[in-house]
């Protein structure tokens, strides 16, 4: 029995009112989502794997300087870039790693650990020295770092902030069903602007930002990642499926809305039910994203 796939990716939580943002750069990044969903797309359209498409579709969003994930990542308290990244599959493969700087696509490492199944999460040098024994091609820190993340840090510094508000967005993730009804997830980013050197968000805790499991959903957060990890809110999504006979969207607006929001934990959350369906929910001002089921045609919205 073939399945309706289903696939959505998101590019991070942002905070800059509809009214602010410039139509000429909301339509660059619609553009730019809907070019990376297309990448992932195929491989599902042509019977891949909902782990091959999410893993492709976030490596093409690291490749773009527009996302704080890969290339374009935001820079720490010391000026320096410290990836995360993790990927799921529905039946309960993981793989993350956190604090690394050298890899051009945090997000194949983390889908090597989950290959070689003997670790789930690697950090920081032993994440590098691990990459290195599996010839992943290194690449200079300066690739990763753009004029818009200095200047960013430049801001935070002179304002004493962890983490600008216009700069809150930019973690990418994706979630996705293939034909064959397997469910898979994945995220990456840089973290928060002026973080302290060591800081571990939410994206590569497996049950926080990233979460699969087949009987119910896959999960992709972007948000406060310190709040994320305390409210564990993929598994939690998930559970309230599973366990609370909730659908996947009361599920998802209660946890975004009822349960994250009067807590400041402000962001996002992508998710594709076991059935199929896909449910956005954010309480941020904006949510970069784009999905597609089926034949439908492919949608990408910022408000």
């Amino acid at each position: 029995m073939k399945f309706t796939p289903s696939l959505a990716l998101h590019g991070g939580a942002g905070v800059f009112p509809r009214d602010k943002f410039p139509k000429a750069l909301q339509a660059k990044y619609e553009k730019t989502l809907l070019a990376c969903l297309e990448k992932g797309w195929r491989i599902l359209a042509k019977g891949g794997s909902a782990l091959d498409a999410v893993e492709t579709t976030v490596r093409v969003l690291e490749d773009s300087p527009l996302f704080n994930a890969g290339r374009g990542s935001v820079l720490n308290e010391k000026g320096r870039i410290e990836c995360d990244a993790a990927i799921m599959s529905g039946d309960g493969k993981a793989g993350a790693i956190a604090g690394v700087c050298g890899i051009k696509n945090p997000i194949t490492l983390a889908r090597q650990i989950l290959k070689d199944g003997r670790v789930l999460l690697l950090a920081g040098k032993g994440a590098e020295r691990y990459a290195k024994a599996r010839g992943f091609k290194w690449v200079p820190e300066s690739y990763f770092i753009t004029p818009q993340r200095v200047a960013e840090l430049a801001e935070a510094k002179e304002l004493n902030l962890v983490s600008l508000d216009h700069a809150k967005f930019g973690t990418v993730g994706a979630v996705a069903r293939d034909q064959s009804g397997a469910l898979a997830a994945a995220t990456s980013t840089g973290g928060l602007t002026n973080k302290a050197v060591g800081r571990v968000g939410d994206s590569p805790i497996i049950g926080a930002g990233t979460y699969a499991h087949n009987g119910s959903c896959a999960i992709s957060c972007t948000g406060v990642g310190e709040i994320f990890i305390r409210e564990v809110v993929g598994h939690e999504i998930s559970a309230r499926i599973r366990h609370g006979g909730q659908t996947l969207e009361t599920a998802m607006k209660t946890v975004v809305h009822d349960v994250l929001a009067p807590i400041n934990g402000i962001g996002g959350v992508i998710a594709v039910g076991a059935d199929g369906s896909i449910s956005i929910e954010f309480n941020s001002e904006s949510l970069y994203r784009a999905w597609r089921i089926g034949r439908a045609k492919p949608q990408a919205k910022i408000f």
